[in-house]
């Protein structure tokens, strides 16, 4: 009798074992296809949105639903590497003259201070982007003439290379030219080196600082020259306010993607250039722009003021 149990209780077990186990239920076709239609879309947060609706509505399905949810970020996930490793390539290979972009700005101003009087202003900005350098080339004209007499003739040239030491401090340098004879100098010529600090990086502000020594040559209009050691502090700044609106600080730079801020500081005399600046995007190439610019001298040439204010009123274009 027990020879007998024993062996009904394993024919049994293998009956149950031969047994399949129920099969869990698949994903309905339509959810599925709901799913499918937001991978094709490409865009993540309406794929995280859809699969978020069918997991709720379709809780036993669960596990297949996140099947699909990890393929397509592994897919994303992929595709931004490879992208990614294609921009590098390309400005790994890019010659002396590609990648760069750039802004010419045309309108007007009006001046007080060493001069009162309106005119034309025009100035280019070209950057070019590397892996780990930046290089800026800017370049400004406010010119004003009237009854065959030139009353403002204010230019500015200037190159800043930096490079990236880490992923918030940058090492630059600066040389810049300047001529303005109503502020009393024929020619003013400064360069500079030191570090820089990216204190903020998001997607509508973006906020940086540098410092560092600077030397200062001046030739004024009477035939003086002098020529100091002096120390420069910057300040980058930009605040996108809407899709079609931003908020700069910006200093001597006619339409960068950012602003600055700069003084220049030396025994005998404080420069600094300060400019407030909105703009007003038009379309996806054109902006108009209204910026108010306070120039200030702490000690300017004889029979000259020490603030001067420009307001413009430009259209900038970008390529």
């Amino acid at each position: 009798m027990k020879q007998l149990l024993l062996a009904t209780g394993w024919l049994a077990f293998g009956c149950a074992l031969a047994t399949p186990f129920p099969a869990l239920a698949a994903l309905p076709e339509p959810v599925r296809a709901m799913i499918d239609a937001a991978i094709a879309t490409g865009d993540e947060s309406k794929v995280r949105t859809v699969v978020d609706l069918a997991k709720q509505t379709n809780p036993d399905d669960v596990a297949e639903i996140d099947l699909l949810l990890t393929s397509f970020e592994t897919q994303i996930a992929e595709a931004k590497a490879a992208e990614a490793a294609a921009k590098v390539e390309r400005i790994r290979t890019a010659g002396l003259f590609e990648n760069w972009s750039g802004k010419g700005e045309f309108g007007a101003f009006r001046a007080t201070g060493n001069s009162s009087n309106t005119g034309i202003t025009a100035g280019l900005t070209a950057q070019r982007e590397g892996i780990k350098w930046r290089h800026k080339l800017t370049g400004r004209v406010d010119y004003q003439r009237a009854n065959g007499v030139t009353t403002r003739e204010q230019f500015l040239a200037r190159y800043e290379p930096n490079i990236n030491i880490s992923d918030n401090f940058y090492v630059y340098t600066l040389a810049q030219y300047e001529r303005d004879r109503f502020q009393g100098f024929s020619g003013r010529y400064a360069v500079s080196g030191g570090i820089g600090y990216q204190a903020l990086s998001k997607d509508d502000i973006q906020l940086s600082v540098k410092a560092g020594p600077a030397y200062r040559v001046t030739e004024f209009i009477d035939g003086r020259s002098e020529s100091r050691i002096a120390g420069l502090v910057g300040l980058d700044f930009d605040w996108t306010i809407t899709d079609r609106l931003k908020l700069t600080q910006d200093t001597n730079a006619v339409a960068e993607t950012g602003g600055s801020a700069v003084a220049i500081i030396d025994s005998n005399n404080t420069t600094i250039d300060l400019v407030t600046g909105l703009n007003a995007k038009i379309n996806s190439s054109l902006s108009a722009r209204f910026s108010y610019a306070i120039e200030y001298d702490s000690n300017p040439p004889p029979g000259a003021v020490q603030t001067d204010t420009l307001s413009r009123v430009t259209l900038i274009y970008d390529f």
